[in-house]
């Protein structure tokens, strides 16, 4: 079992610790009450599926001994008007940097992550249209 630790600064900021003792600042935007001093709680959810697709396409690239240099994930998410304003669209774009990589690889790593591995995923699909789209920029 994991099990975080959330302490209220004050305002709408709060501090959160992971089981590792990672810290984490949370805050809203102002129109939402906050200072805008930390990551929203929605927004988090789109940081946690850049990290877990992330780790699982870097994993099974790297499996598969595909010459990968770098990888950006770009996520955007639109949430619904009423409550609970939970987002109904996701877009995950993958931008790879490699020499060489061969694009079924990558395709299958994607795919592998959407519908296999990506817990994160899986939870926002309940809910949301998740798409995804990737691009590959060959290094000299």
């Amino acid at each position: 079992m994991t099990e975080i630790k959330t302490r209220w600064i004050d305002g709408m900021q709060f501090l959160s610790i992971s089981s590792g003792g990672h810290p984490l600042v949370m805050d809203v935007s102002p129109d939402g009450g906050g200072r805008g001093e930390g990551i929203g709680p929605m927004e988090l959810l789109l940081h946690a599926l850049a990290g877990c697709t992330g780790v699982d396409v870097v994993s099974i690239l790297q499996k598969k001994r595909q010459p990968l240099t770098g990888l950006e994930i770009k996520v955007r998410g639109e949430r619904r008007q009423e409550y609970p304003r939970v987002y109904s669209q996701v877009e995950i774009e993958y931008i790879f940097r490699g020499r060489g990589l061969d694009p079924k690889a990558v395709e299958q790593a994607i795919k592998l992550s959407e519908e296999k591995y990506c817990s994160v995923q899986a939870h926002l699909a309940a809910f949301a249209q998740v798409t995804s789209s990737y691009r590959i920029i060959e290094e000299e």
